[in-house]
Formats: structure tokens, sequence, C-alpha cells
């Protein structure tokens, strides 16, 4: 499967799932820093240059999943700490919390990195220095995770469990159908830079990107170009995806992107569809729009059947990252997968905003 009208209000609460992670103990792409977000990580359906990350045998050790929480064996007692990637944010709030409420031995403790901003590769690197029993990521392990890990006296392993849509976030008066993956490449890489230039108002585009790091490098994974930020002057980097949807709703010509779940519930922003060719455009929402004043719990609905068919064309897994080094640590990741992939577990995960995958 493969897998402003008038200056806009700002965000008072972070993204609604963003604030809640942040305070909530028990539950938290195109360019990417560094260790953020590995390009093998998006699934684009029909193009040749991406290729979609295999299964891994991990998935398959659990398969065959009992139907509910309740009756997932093999759980460990006990608090166990874990974090990562800002993608996951929803998941901690819908689904771990009734992972809470069935499996009261199972306890979670969500972490916040002490030095950046949460994200996959803080996760990853928690969990590597013993902070964490298990992270969750947006995007599959690194060559250099596996060999610290083994420098460490253990291994990881990655066990897929969802497929989520990464979205096109701009400001919600840009007149624009929508954008194909050549023109977004040539945006993010600095070679557009007006939106005139693919069909949009005479208006400079300015990308925005969420970054630890701004002095690091960076991969646009769109036709595997390489860049870094002396290349690519005209990109803004925001700690938080609050702070990009402010800036969206203050400047005409902005432009940011972020998983669907997170986007999707927005009211002062306006989501662009993405196509392979021009003029066939899937939108990563359904069109089913809601009052503003519903905002943020029933703005729109993730497209979740074009996420999981492939018809929307950049999706990426999320992977629970387990650390096998045959202790607790192990049982306590390896039992939240398990729990992720039952049948109660996906649909809360639709719930949540990301594509099953069964």
């Amino acid at each position: 499967m493969q897998p402003s009208q008038s200056r806009q209000p700002r965000f008072e609460t972070q993204t609604a799932f963003e604030k809640m992670s942040l305070s909530a103990s028990v539950g938290s792409t195109f360019l990417l820093v560094g260790l953020m977000i590995w390009s093998a990580s998006l699934i684009v359906k029909g193009v040749s240059r991406f290729v979609q990350p295999s299964l891994t045998p991990s998935i398959r050790s659990v398969s065959s999943p009992p139907y509910r929480f309740t009756q997932v064996k093999s759980v460990p007692t006990g608090l166990f700490r874990y974090g990562g990637s800002t993608a996951w944010a929803p998941i901690r709030l819908i689904v771990d919390s009734s992972i809470q409420a069935q499996r009261l031995e199972f306890q979670l403790r969500y972490v916040e990195p002490s030095e950046f901003p949460a994200s996959s590769s803080e996760g990853i690197r928690m969990l590597l220095s013993g902070q964490l029993s298990f992270a969750q990521s947006a995007r599959p392990l690194m060559q250099w995770e596996y060999e610290a890990a083994k420098q460490r006296g253990f291994s990881l392993k990655q066990i897929p469990v969802a497929i989520d849509g990464i979205a096109l976030a701009v400001h919600p008066r840009l007149n624009l159908s929508g954008l194909t993956l050549d023109q977004l490449q040539l945006i993010y890489s600095g070679q557009i830079r007006n939106w005139k230039q693919v069909g949009g108002p005479d208006l400079d585009i300015t990308p925005y990107w969420r970054s630890r790091n701004a002095t690091s490098g960076m991969t646009l994974p769109l036709g595997g170009l390489h860049t870094r930020p002396s290349d690519m002057m005209n990109l803004r980097f925001v700690p938080t995806t609050t702070t990009a949807l402010n800036r969206l709703a203050e400047f005409p010509g902005g432009i940011y992107y972020a998983s669907a779940s997170l986007l999707a519930p927005q009211c002062s922003v306006k989501l662009l569809p993405l196509g392979r060719q021009p003029g066939k455009f899937v939108a990563p929402y359904n069109k089913r729009e809601t009052p503003t004043n519903r905002c943020p719990t029933q703005r729109y609905q993730s497209n979740l059947s074009a996420f999981q068919t492939g018809q929307y064309p950049i999706t990426r897994y999320l992977y629970v990252i387990v650390k096998e080094n045959q202790e607790v640590e192990q049982q306590a990741g390896e039992a939240y997968a398990k729990f992720l992939l039952t049948p109660q577990g996906q649909a809360l995960l639709s719930q949540a905003g990301f594509a099953p995958l069964r």
C-alpha cells in the first residue's frame, strides 16, 4: 500500500493540537533540516524518482493483532517516556488517551526536548541517549542512527502504523487552484519567486519552513535537489507551526507545509491542492467546509482515502521507533505499536486525521 482578508486573528493556542500535546503528560515535505525529515519518508505514487519505503519485517511481526486495546498481550507495567514528531500531536491527544483509559498498567509520559523544538530527529536522539522508552517518527530511520544504536549495544527498528499526508497552507485570499510537484520544487528551491509564475497574482512568494537549526544543511526531496540556506535566501525559518500560520495570516504571499492533520482544521489559512500534472489537482482535505466559528475542530477533515491510495501525491508513513535491547523499553515500544495496529487503534488514527494501514 502506498501508503487574509483583513488581518487574520492570531493563533492563541499554538495549533490546537500543539498546545494540548505540550501540556499533556499522557499523550504532543519538502524542505528538511539535516536530520528532520528524510526524503525516503515521502511516498509519491507514479513518480519513479521517489522510492516507497518497504514495509519492514517489523510490521509483519504485529500483522495479526487482536481487535481491541484490552486484548493486546505482553504489555509491560510501568511509566514509559516517549516523544518525537509534532505530526503525532493529534495521536497523542486522541489515541494515546484512549490507550491510557483502557490499559491502566501502561502509563505514558510525553517528554519535550530540552534544547531544540520537538521533531522526529529529536525523538530518535533522545531514544538513543536513554531519555525515552520509544519514539514517534514521521520519517524512516537513517543509517547513522542504526549505527549509533549499535555503538550503544542495541539496535533500532521502525514499525509503520499509519499514513500521513503533507499539506500546503497559504493565505486564504491567494487566488490559485493548485500546484504541481514540479512547481512546488521550484518554489522551495528559490527558482520561482512570484505567484504569477504559477498562475497566481503578482505577489512575491515567501516560503516558510519549520526548522530546529537554520544553519544546517537541507535537502529538498522533490527531484533529489540538495541545497543549503545560503542558496535560498527567500526562505523564512519558523520555530513552530503556530508561528508559521500567524505569518501566513499577516503576509499574503507566504506558503508553509505540515501534516494535513494539523493544517486541515485551521480557519485562517487555505490549503492548496497538489497534482503531478497541471490541472489534475487533489485536495488534502474532504471538501465539506463548516462555519469558521466551529474552528478548529470541525473545519475540514483530511482526505484519508486519497492518502491511502496514493492519489494525493505526497504522503509518508508514521513509525514507532523501538529500541531492541531485550529489556522493558523494547516491550513498551512493541506494545505501543500493537495498540496502534489493532482495528480499534487504526480507527482512532483515522479520527486523528491519518490514513490507516489496514
